[in-house]
């Protein structure tokens, strides 16, 4: 028997009844509230959230056990009208992403509504073949009539399978929306290891949180084009670990913003994050930020290598 059959076994015999499994590509325009969505059904932080646009970069999967199913989240980056070679890189992620998984959940911003990128994105899913929810959000900044012509709306150009209103950020309407899933997704072994919540390499989440700090801290004064990478990972004989981390902006002036004066800026991203990596790794931390100039690093086939990218000719 594999590695996974036992786990399906083990599982089936604690909740005495078959075992369900499957991907959900998560899709949507960009700053919908996927990834505070993902961390929401996950139970943890597995992508990162921030209010610049495009923040998620690549495919992040968040598992997550409800009922008898495992319920494996592909964060997806946010659809929107590419402009340069990362903007086609993330776009065709997010669309590889759909076409690879079991069901599409279509997140929209219910403020926000069918207007632009989101337009384009129902159009395209007409091409892609897989059963698709329909999932508004932030229904609490809207009325409900509002709500339910946006659904019929929606409805008309999308034959989804279900609708649902919820709120990411407080969790109404989630449960419901897992409910469905875990009844929905076919039978069969689960994918991963029970207390296993993401497929992303530790180190690889620790510069996405570094990342997500910077972007908090900087939102409007440093560009997009800034990219974190884990350097080294010691674990030390106290039972701590020592991280070092590079972030990588395109101009000297830049640099200075990411350190800010005497250092001010960067000391205080480094104990943002310092802090919620000592929380998720459930160890003390020792966080050590370096700012490097690296000239066009979104022509380097290698930096979308490090972010699960493919490089665009």
């Amino acid at each position: 028997m594999t590695q996974k059959e036992n786990i399906a076994a083990d599982a089936a015999a604690e909740t005495h009844g078959p075992t369900h499994s499957g991907f959900v590509a998560l899709i949507g325009p960009t700053n919908a509230g996927k990834s505070t969505l993902v961390n929401r059904l996950v139970g943890a932080k597995v992508s990162i959230v921030s209010h610049k646009v495009q923040t998620t970069r690549a495919i992040v999967r968040g598992i997550a056990i409800h009922d008898n199913a495992q319920i494996v989240f592909m964060d997806t980056p946010g659809i929107f009208k590419p402009r340069r070679r990362l903007d086609r890189a993330m776009v065709t992620s997010a669309w590889g992403g759909a076409k690879d998984a079991d069901l599409i959940m279509l997140l929209i911003d219910s403020e926000r509504g069918l207007r632009g990128d989101a337009e384009a994105i129902l159009e395209g899913l007409k091409e892609v073949r897989q059963p698709k929810i329909l999932v508004l959000n932030k229904i609490d900044r809207v009325n409900r009539e509002d709500l339910l012509a946006l659904a019929a709306s929606a409805n008309e150009k999308i034959a989804f399978e279900r609708t649902f209103m919820i709120s990411a950020e407080n969790g109404s309407g989630c449960d419901d929306v897992m409910d469905y899933l875990a009844a929905t997704l076919p039978e069969g072994p689960w994918y991963y290891p029970e207390d296993q919540i993401s497929d992303l390499p530790m180190r690889q989440l620790a510069a996405e949180i570094t990342r997500e700090k910077l972007f908090l801290r900087l939102h409007q004064e440093l560009p997009y084009s800034s990219h974190v990478e884990t350097e080294k990972w010691e674990e030390r004989k106290d039972g701590s670990v020592r991280i070092e981390q590079v972030i990588y902006v395109e101009r000297d002036s830049q640099k200075k913003i990411a350190l800010g004066k005497g250092g001010e800026t960067i000391k205080a991203i480094s104990t943002a994050s310092r802090k919620e990596l000592s929380e998720i790794l459930e160890q003390q931390v020792h966080l050590f930020l370096f700012v490097k100039v690296r000239e066009n690093w979104g022509d380097d086939p290698e930096r979308f290598r490090e972010m699960g990218l493919d490089f665009p000719k």
